[in-house]
Protein backbone atom coordinates (compact mmCIF):
# COMPACT_ATOMS: atom_id res chain seq x y z
CA UNK A 1 0.00 0.00 0.00
CA UNK A 2 1.39 3.56 -0.73
CA UNK A 3 1.76 6.13 1.95
CA UNK A 4 -0.52 8.55 0.07
CA UNK A 5 -3.52 6.09 0.78
CA UNK A 6 -2.98 4.81 4.14
CA UNK A 7 -5.21 5.72 6.82
CA UNK A 8 -3.18 5.48 10.30
CA UNK A 9 -6.19 5.05 11.88
CA UNK A 10 -5.88 1.51 10.88
CA UNK A 11 -3.04 0.87 13.10
CA UNK A 12 -5.24 1.20 15.80
CA UNK A 13 -7.20 -1.72 15.50
CA UNK A 14 -3.62 -3.66 15.95
CA UNK A 15 -2.84 -1.64 19.16
CA UNK A 16 -6.67 -2.33 20.54
CA UNK A 17 -9.36 -4.48 18.94
CA UNK A 18 -11.72 -1.97 20.38
CA UNK A 19 -11.51 1.40 21.12
CA UNK A 20 -12.93 2.35 24.36
CA UNK A 21 -15.66 5.08 25.25
CA UNK A 22 -13.33 7.29 26.78
CA UNK A 23 -10.79 7.53 24.42
CA UNK A 24 -13.30 8.38 21.82
CA UNK A 25 -14.67 10.90 23.87
CA UNK A 26 -11.85 12.64 25.37
CA UNK A 27 -10.43 12.31 21.22
CA UNK A 28 -13.45 14.44 20.40
CA UNK A 29 -12.60 17.24 22.47
CA UNK A 30 -11.12 21.00 21.11
CA UNK A 31 -7.39 20.29 22.97
CA UNK A 32 -7.19 16.64 21.24
CA UNK A 33 -8.87 17.65 17.88
CA UNK A 34 -6.38 20.93 17.33
CA UNK A 35 -3.51 17.76 17.06
CA UNK A 36 -4.83 17.07 14.11
CA UNK A 37 -3.28 19.96 12.80
CA UNK A 38 0.54 19.56 14.05
CA UNK A 39 2.17 16.84 12.30
CA UNK A 40 4.50 14.15 13.66
CA UNK A 41 7.66 15.62 11.50
CA UNK A 42 8.16 18.68 12.52
CA UNK A 43 7.11 20.95 9.96
CA UNK A 44 9.81 18.76 7.38
CA UNK A 45 6.84 17.56 5.14
CA UNK A 46 6.32 20.85 3.97
CA UNK A 47 9.86 20.87 2.62
CA UNK A 48 10.12 19.71 -1.22
CA UNK A 49 13.27 17.82 -0.20
CA UNK A 50 10.98 15.14 1.75
CA UNK A 51 7.55 16.15 0.61
CA UNK A 52 7.80 13.25 -2.04
CA UNK A 53 8.18 10.98 0.69
CA UNK A 54 5.48 12.48 3.34
CA UNK A 55 2.78 11.56 1.30
CA UNK A 56 0.30 11.16 3.90
CA UNK A 57 0.63 13.36 6.34
CA UNK A 58 0.98 11.83 10.22
CA UNK A 59 -0.42 13.91 12.70
CA UNK A 60 0.10 14.20 16.33
CA UNK A 61 -3.97 13.55 16.59
CA UNK A 62 -3.07 9.83 15.18
CA UNK A 63 0.16 9.36 17.33
CA UNK A 64 -1.93 10.31 20.54
CA UNK A 65 -4.86 8.09 20.26
CA UNK A 66 -2.36 5.21 18.98
CA UNK A 67 -0.55 5.80 22.44
CA UNK A 68 -3.78 5.73 24.49
CA UNK A 69 -5.06 2.53 22.92
CA UNK A 70 -1.60 0.99 23.55
CA UNK A 71 -1.25 1.97 27.07
CA UNK A 72 -4.77 0.61 27.20
CA UNK A 73 -4.00 -2.67 25.81
CA UNK A 74 -1.42 -3.49 28.06
CA UNK A 75 -2.69 -1.83 31.36
CA UNK A 76 -6.37 -1.75 30.96
CA UNK A 77 -5.94 0.93 33.04
CA UNK A 78 -7.49 4.03 32.46
CA UNK A 79 -5.59 6.80 34.43
CA UNK A 80 -2.47 5.44 32.31
CA UNK A 81 -4.13 5.24 28.99
CA UNK A 82 -5.55 8.54 29.49
CA UNK A 83 -2.15 10.27 30.25
CA UNK A 84 -1.14 8.02 27.53
CA UNK A 85 -3.44 10.08 25.03
CA UNK A 86 -3.01 13.81 26.61
CA UNK A 87 0.88 12.90 26.55
CA UNK A 88 1.36 15.48 23.50
CA UNK A 89 -1.55 17.82 23.97
CA UNK A 90 0.72 20.75 24.78
CA UNK A 91 2.75 20.17 21.25
CA UNK A 92 3.24 23.39 19.39
CA UNK A 93 2.81 23.73 15.76
CA UNK A 94 6.01 22.41 13.94
CA UNK A 95 6.50 20.36 17.10
CA UNK A 96 10.08 20.15 17.95
CA UNK A 97 10.73 22.22 16.31
CA UNK A 98 9.86 24.67 19.05
CA UNK A 99 12.73 22.60 20.77
CA UNK A 100 15.43 23.62 18.71
CA UNK A 101 13.86 27.14 19.16
CA UNK A 102 13.71 27.48 23.10
CA UNK A 103 17.55 25.55 22.81
CA UNK A 104 16.19 22.49 24.17
CA UNK A 105 16.34 20.03 21.32
CA UNK A 106 18.62 17.56 22.72
CA UNK A 107 16.28 17.03 25.63
CA UNK A 108 13.29 17.60 23.74
CA UNK A 109 11.13 18.58 27.13
CA UNK A 110 10.76 22.16 26.94
CA UNK A 111 6.95 21.75 24.74
CA UNK A 112 5.30 19.53 27.50
CA UNK A 113 5.06 22.12 30.32
CA UNK A 114 1.88 23.71 29.31
CA UNK A 115 0.21 19.71 29.33
CA UNK A 116 -1.09 20.46 32.64
CA UNK A 117 -2.70 24.01 31.82
CA UNK A 118 -4.23 22.92 28.45
CA UNK A 119 -6.02 20.22 30.44
CA UNK A 120 -7.42 22.50 33.42
CA UNK A 121 -8.81 24.98 30.72
CA UNK A 122 -10.74 22.67 28.76
CA UNK A 123 -14.18 22.45 30.03
CA UNK A 124 -15.23 19.89 27.98
CA UNK A 125 -12.37 17.58 28.67
CA UNK A 126 -13.09 18.57 33.11
CA UNK A 127 -16.49 16.95 32.67
CA UNK A 128 -15.45 13.86 30.91
CA UNK A 129 -12.47 13.30 33.61
CA UNK A 130 -15.36 14.38 36.62
CA UNK A 131 -17.13 11.29 35.15
CA UNK A 132 -14.58 8.69 35.03
CA UNK A 133 -13.86 9.86 38.96
CA UNK A 134 -10.10 11.48 37.50
CA UNK A 135 -8.23 14.34 38.44
CA UNK A 136 -5.91 16.89 35.97
CA UNK A 137 -2.76 15.55 38.45
CA UNK A 138 -3.72 11.99 37.32
CA UNK A 139 -2.96 12.25 33.90
CA UNK A 140 -0.78 15.36 33.18
CA UNK A 141 2.12 13.51 33.20
CA UNK A 142 2.70 10.28 31.17
CA UNK A 143 6.12 9.67 32.70
CA UNK A 144 4.72 8.64 35.66
CA UNK A 145 3.75 5.29 34.46
CA UNK A 146 6.34 3.59 32.70
CA UNK A 147 3.85 1.05 30.01
CA UNK A 148 3.21 4.77 28.89
CA UNK A 149 6.86 6.10 28.69
CA UNK A 150 10.13 5.33 30.68
CA UNK A 151 13.57 5.95 29.60
CA UNK A 152 14.94 5.86 26.34
CA UNK A 153 16.46 3.38 24.93
CA UNK A 154 13.60 1.32 26.32
CA UNK A 155 10.26 0.25 24.65
CA UNK A 156 7.22 2.30 25.55
CA UNK A 157 3.73 3.16 24.31
CA UNK A 158 4.99 6.51 22.90
CA UNK A 159 8.20 4.99 21.31
CA UNK A 160 6.39 1.96 20.32
CA UNK A 161 3.71 3.96 18.38
CA UNK A 162 5.59 7.07 16.28
CA UNK A 163 8.15 3.27 15.28
CA UNK A 164 5.14 2.37 13.79
CA UNK A 165 3.80 5.54 12.37
CA UNK A 166 7.49 5.76 10.74
CA UNK A 167 7.57 2.65 9.36
CA UNK A 168 4.74 3.48 7.34
CA UNK A 169 5.69 6.85 6.88
CA UNK A 170 9.20 5.93 5.76
CA UNK A 171 8.41 3.10 3.92
CA UNK A 172 10.55 0.64 6.26
CA UNK A 173 7.34 -2.26 6.26
CA UNK A 174 3.76 -2.74 6.08
CA UNK A 175 0.55 -2.63 8.14
CA UNK A 176 1.52 -6.75 8.26
CA UNK A 177 4.53 -6.76 9.31
CA UNK A 178 3.40 -4.02 12.14
CA UNK A 179 1.30 -6.43 13.12
CA UNK A 180 3.00 -9.13 13.39
CA UNK A 181 5.42 -7.21 16.05
CA UNK A 182 2.79 -6.20 17.89
CA UNK A 183 1.33 -9.61 18.77
CA UNK A 184 4.75 -10.38 20.07
CA UNK A 185 4.54 -8.09 22.57
CA UNK A 186 3.30 -8.16 26.13
CA UNK A 187 3.69 -6.18 29.41
CA UNK A 188 6.37 -7.89 31.24
CA UNK A 189 9.03 -6.51 33.90
CA UNK A 190 12.52 -5.67 32.96
CA UNK A 191 15.74 -6.31 34.78
CA UNK A 192 15.36 -3.22 36.98
CA UNK A 193 12.24 -4.80 38.12
CA UNK A 194 9.95 -1.84 36.03
CA UNK A 195 6.48 -2.51 34.20
CA UNK A 196 7.74 -2.73 30.80
CA UNK A 197 6.28 -3.55 27.23
CA UNK A 198 8.46 -6.43 26.21
CA UNK A 199 8.93 -8.76 23.47
CA UNK A 200 8.69 -12.44 23.72
CA UNK A 201 10.16 -13.71 20.77
CA UNK A 202 14.46 -12.90 20.31
CA UNK A 203 14.33 -12.93 16.60
CA UNK A 204 11.05 -11.01 15.85
CA UNK A 205 12.72 -8.29 18.34
CA UNK A 206 16.26 -8.70 16.50
CA UNK A 207 14.02 -7.56 13.19
CA UNK A 208 11.91 -5.41 15.06
CA UNK A 209 15.12 -3.49 16.19
CA UNK A 210 17.04 -3.52 12.95
CA UNK A 211 13.71 -1.84 11.41
CA UNK A 212 13.62 0.68 14.05
CA UNK A 213 17.18 1.35 13.30
CA UNK A 214 16.48 2.87 9.35
CA UNK A 215 13.63 5.26 11.63
CA UNK A 216 16.94 6.73 13.89
CA UNK A 217 19.01 7.62 11.17
CA UNK A 218 16.02 9.82 9.63
CA UNK A 219 15.84 11.34 13.17
CA UNK A 220 19.36 12.72 12.99
CA UNK A 221 20.03 12.64 9.13
CA UNK A 222 21.32 16.01 7.68
CA UNK A 223 18.36 16.90 5.94
CA UNK A 224 16.04 16.94 9.06
CA UNK A 225 18.22 18.93 11.56
CA UNK A 226 19.29 21.85 8.56
CA UNK A 227 15.29 21.77 8.07
CA UNK A 228 14.39 22.24 11.44
CA UNK A 229 16.59 24.60 12.40
CA UNK A 230 15.82 26.38 9.49
CA UNK A 231 12.22 26.51 10.46
CA UNK A 232 13.28 27.74 13.92
CA UNK A 233 15.44 30.25 13.26
CA UNK A 234 12.46 31.83 10.76
CA UNK A 235 10.10 31.02 13.80
CA UNK A 236 12.26 32.98 15.74
CA UNK A 237 12.68 36.15 13.30
CA UNK A 238 8.73 35.83 13.04
CA UNK A 239 8.53 36.19 16.57
CA UNK A 240 11.09 38.97 17.23
CA UNK A 241 9.39 41.28 14.73
CA UNK A 242 5.80 40.99 15.53
CA UNK A 243 4.79 39.03 13.05
CA UNK A 244 3.97 35.96 15.19
CA UNK A 245 3.54 35.72 19.56
CA UNK A 246 4.91 32.89 21.04
CA UNK A 247 0.64 32.20 21.57
CA UNK A 248 0.26 31.76 17.75
CA UNK A 249 2.45 28.37 18.10
CA UNK A 250 -0.16 27.08 20.49
CA UNK A 251 -3.02 26.71 17.62
CA UNK A 252 -2.29 24.94 13.91
CA UNK A 253 0.37 25.22 11.74
CA UNK A 254 -1.90 26.33 9.20
CA UNK A 255 -2.55 29.47 10.97
CA UNK A 256 1.03 29.80 12.03
CA UNK A 257 1.82 29.25 7.68
CA UNK A 258 -1.22 32.06 7.46
CA UNK A 259 0.50 34.60 9.59
CA UNK A 260 4.20 34.08 7.91
CA UNK A 261 2.03 34.87 4.43
CA UNK A 262 0.97 38.04 5.45
CA UNK A 263 4.06 39.49 6.05
CA UNK A 264 6.34 39.77 2.49
CA UNK A 265 9.56 39.15 4.62
CA UNK A 266 8.89 35.71 6.31
CA UNK A 267 6.32 35.09 3.12
CA UNK A 268 9.40 34.65 1.22
CA UNK A 269 11.77 33.38 4.05
CA UNK A 270 8.62 30.62 4.33
CA UNK A 271 8.42 30.26 0.06
CA UNK A 272 12.49 29.13 0.88
CA UNK A 273 12.08 26.77 2.98
CA UNK A 274 9.26 24.92 1.02
CA UNK A 275 11.33 24.83 -1.72
CA UNK A 276 14.73 23.65 -0.12
CA UNK A 277 15.87 20.30 -2.43
CA UNK A 278 19.11 19.16 -1.25
CA UNK A 279 21.30 19.73 2.11
CA UNK A 280 25.07 19.73 1.73
CA UNK A 281 27.45 19.23 4.54
CA UNK A 282 30.95 21.27 5.10
CA UNK A 283 34.02 21.87 7.45
CA UNK A 284 33.80 25.29 7.28
CA UNK A 285 30.64 27.72 6.92
CA UNK A 286 30.11 29.01 3.52
CA UNK A 287 29.92 32.53 2.72
CA UNK A 288 26.67 34.35 1.96
CA UNK A 289 24.70 31.16 3.03
CA UNK A 290 22.42 30.32 6.30
CA UNK A 291 25.09 27.62 7.74
CA UNK A 292 24.22 25.76 11.25
CA UNK A 293 25.96 23.32 12.76
CA UNK A 294 23.82 21.30 14.63
CA UNK A 295 23.55 18.24 16.98
CA UNK A 296 20.85 15.87 17.27
CA UNK A 297 19.23 13.66 20.16
CA UNK A 298 20.33 9.96 18.94
CA UNK A 299 17.15 7.85 19.55
CA UNK A 300 17.24 4.22 19.15
CA UNK A 301 15.40 1.47 20.67
CA UNK A 302 16.87 -1.36 22.55
CA UNK A 303 13.38 -3.52 23.49
CA UNK A 304 13.93 -6.35 26.32
CA UNK A 305 13.47 -10.24 25.52
CA UNK A 306 11.69 -12.18 28.14
CA UNK A 307 14.46 -13.88 30.19
CA UNK A 308 17.01 -12.64 27.97
CA UNK A 309 17.75 -9.05 28.05
CA UNK A 310 18.29 -6.33 25.65
CA UNK A 311 18.18 -7.22 22.00
CA UNK A 312 22.25 -5.57 22.42
CA UNK A 313 22.44 -8.56 24.65
CA UNK A 314 20.97 -11.36 22.44
CA UNK A 315 22.29 -10.03 18.93
CA UNK A 316 25.57 -9.12 17.95
CA UNK A 317 24.59 -8.20 14.32
CA UNK A 318 21.88 -4.93 16.55
CA UNK A 319 24.98 -4.26 19.21
CA UNK A 320 27.14 -3.41 16.20
CA UNK A 321 24.28 -1.33 14.54
CA UNK A 322 23.74 0.47 17.85
CA UNK A 323 27.26 1.11 18.59
CA UNK A 324 28.01 2.48 14.91
CA UNK A 325 24.59 4.53 14.94
CA UNK A 326 25.88 6.18 18.40
CA UNK A 327 29.49 6.96 16.67
CA UNK A 328 28.02 9.21 13.84
CA UNK A 329 29.40 12.49 14.42
CA UNK A 330 27.75 15.57 13.97
CA UNK A 331 30.77 17.73 13.16
CA UNK A 332 30.04 19.60 10.44
CA UNK A 333 28.43 22.89 8.90
CA UNK A 334 24.92 22.42 7.00
CA UNK A 335 23.16 24.31 4.10
CA UNK A 336 21.01 24.44 1.22
CA UNK A 337 22.29 22.30 -1.94
CA UNK A 338 22.32 24.41 -4.93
Amino acid sequence: MNNNDFDYGMLWSIYCAETPDFITRLSETPPLQRLKRVGMNCGCEYVALHSGDMCRRYTRYEHSVGVGLIVWNFTHDIKQAVAGLFHDISTPAFAHVIDFLNGDHLTQESTESRTAEMIDNSPEIQTILRELNLTTEDVCDYHLYPIADNSSPQLSADRLEYTFGNFIQYDVCGIDEIARFYKALSAGTNEHGQPEIIFTAPEIAEEFAICSMKNSYVYISDSDRFTMQFLALTLKFAISGGTLKKQDLYTTEERVIRKLKRNRITDNIWYTYTKIKGVQSTKRPIEDKICVKVDAKRRYLDPYVRDMGRVTQCSETYRAEVEKFLSVSFDRWLSEKN
